[in-house]
């Protein structure tokens, strides 16, 4: 039995969570080879019940092992459905070679149009999964198959550098683990010293590092900007154009996130008629990407209210559009389902954020000295009125300030996108912190957080990572949502622009979606510093590029003044 501990890579603790348990399925299925316009054969098991004529199909494309599936398979044979679960290209029982998500609209597409030719599917059918089986969902509607009318896509993406890179930083944990298990040579063993990984320099030679060469892996993180290497897995364009009902699904500790956010954005928003915008829901938990639907998540147990059942969800979900269609048949759904951190409490709205919602300034405070919780930096409603001195930290590549949790050697104790206590964070000398005090009222908010920082380094380039913080009462201090903007990519994605020794700039940092209330009581805080390693990767300050592993310790500013107005956005529900 598999197991994770705290040096378990993360992003294979993430694949085992995300993954039903292996069972041995009442249902045997029938293991058939469905070949590809190319030749290539994909092992694909079906799973029908006894007394099965035709009917409407699920179907679900995995990298993991379709028969870890097997259990789900069930479940949606039960509920009235043909399961069909098809292990991808170059992956386990199925022919050709594994290049992440290269072939997936394509296969998708002759798999479902194998599927219309098979007298037991009556030309309906729906998508399953989470994660990579959800980008195949959206690979395979990219294609515009006849037939797919469904589909429930949890935590994934349609553009997937937005996926990997947050204002050009790669998230360099979960995709090195994860490169690692998915290419990974017969007779060749995983590594040891996952923190001598994540701290190669320069990121061109990590997969030396990790014991083989990876060329996909590389190539992405090579490519920091979203130019024509991405483009083959830009969707947006397509699916705005598709007929698809959808359930986007996705928690706030998610690194999928935004991206979720914005695919439910874009179809309800941009799709091509009304009708189809009708037919999108968004689920927005406390999850992170690992624990979608439980309670506990990192170091804090969100409560039963937390707990939400993603399987019945999704059949209810494709039971709609998949069944009897007809207008008495179609209940009513919240085009918007949210939980709220703090309350604990699902709301209801009909977009994101939900309307109502008025963006909020509170600006950042202090002498000069607000390194550490025990500084004097300060959150206040009120701009500042006078001049203050800026606050200054030192960005160490060699040192870099954490995500989570290290231990006394150095060495990555706890890896997570969840929320960890992040106190002894705060202790360090290189993270200023800006609170509110205690409160005397409760703040709640709901949508997309955002910073808005006057800042300035000797460098050319340097990082600012942000974090949202809800220290409770007896000193946890939560973490609800963090953003990171890399000084180089401050004005644009495509055309870099090293920064001038300390000149002052005005950047915008996005913190992603979220919606919590911060109890009386509590505090609410940020914390700025020049790194989240290894969640993402180190700035190497030079502004040389992924080939070059030179480094340069950054002295960076964030100043606070009525000319420079730093300050923390929050979408307050009124």
């Amino acid at each position: 039995m598999l197991r994770c501990t705290s040096r378990t890579p993360f992003f294979l603790c993430v694949v085992l969570l995300l993954l039903p348990t292996l069972a041995t399925a009442e249902i045997k299925p029938d293991t058939l080879l469905v070949q590809m316009r190319d030749g290539v054969s994909l092992s694909t098991d079906v799973y029908r019940s006894a007394d099965w004529t035709t009917g409407p199909v699920v179907l679900v494309r995995t990298p993991y092992d379709k028969s870890r599936v097997a259990s789900v398979a069930e479940q949606f044979v039960d509920a009235g459905y043909a399961a069909v679960i098809q292990d991808c290209r170059g992956r386990l029982e199925s022919e050709g070679v594994f290049i992440p998500y290269n072939n997936e609209g394509q296969d998708g597409y002759d798999t479902i149009e194998w599927l219309n030719r098979q007298d037991w599917c009556n030309g309906r059918i729906g998508m399953w999964g989470a994660s990579y089986f959800g980008a195949t969902q959206w690979q395979a509607a990219a294609e515009k198959p006849d037939g797919l009318i469904a589909i429930c896509p949890t935590a994934t993406w349609t553009d997937f550098y937005r996926n990997l890179y947050q204002g050009g930083s790669i998230r360099i944990s979960m995709l090195t683990s994860w490169a690692a298990r998915m290419s990974q040579p017969e007779g060749a063993t995983q590594p040891t010293d996952w923190n001598s990984v994540f701290m190669r320099l320069p990121l061109s030679e990590v997969d030396d590092q990790i014991g083989w060469p990876i060329p996909w892996f590389e190539n992405m993180l090579t490519h920091p900007r979203p130019d024509g290497y991405w483009h083959r897995l830009e969707l947006s364009d397509e699916v705005g154009e598709l007929d698809l009902a959808i359930q986007h699904v996705v928690g706030y500790y998610d690194f999928f996130s935004r991206e979720s956010v914005d695919n439910f954005k874009l179809m309800q928003e941009r799709a091509s008629t009304l009708s189809v915008r009708k037919k999108q829901q968004l689920i927005l938990g406390p999850w992170d990407h690992g624990t979608i639907g439980r309670s506990k998540v990192g170091d804090y147990d969100f409560g039963e209210t937390a707990v939400w059942d993603r399987n019945a969800a999704n059949i209810d979900w494709l039971d709609r559009f998949l069944k009897d269609t007809s207008k008495a048949k179609l209940k009513a759904f919240s085009p918007v389902r949210y939980f709220s951190m703090g309350d604990n409490q699902w709301y209801d709205a009909t977009s994101w954020p939900p309307n109502g919602v008025k963006h909020t300034s509170f600006y950042l405070h202090s002498n000069g000295n607000a390194n550490t919780r025990n500084g004097d930096g300060r959150l206040s409603r009120k701009a500042p009125r006078s001049a203050q001195p800026a606050d200054e930290f030192v960005s160490n590549p060699a040192d870099p300030a954490p995500a989570n949790v290290f231990d006394e050697n150095r060495e990555i104790h706890q890896v997570t996108f969840g929320p960890v206590d992040q106190s002894s964070i705060s202790d360090r000398d290189d993270v200023l912190v800006f609170t509110s005090g205690s409160l005397e009222e409760d703040i709640a908010f709901a949508g997309n957080a955002k910073a808005r920082l006057f800042v300035s380094a000797d460098t050319p380039d340097a990082d600012w990572v942000v974090k949202l913080i809800d220290v409770h009462p007896n000193g946890f201090a939560q973490n609800l949502v963090v953003g990171v903007m890399r000084g180089q990519f401050r004005n644009s994605e495509l055309e870099l622009e090293p920064l001038e020794p300390n000149k002052v700039y005005e950047i915008e940092v996005d913190l992603g979606p979220v919606a919590a209330t911060v109890q009386k009581g509590h505090e609410l805080r940020i914390d700025i510093c020049g790194a989240y390693f290894p969640l993402f990767d180190r700035n190497t300050n030079t502004g040389k590029g992924p080939y070059n592993g030179e480094t340069l310790i950054s002295h960076e500013r964030v100043y606070h003044s009525p000319k420079q107005p730093s300050r923390l956005i929050l979408p307050i529900k009124r």
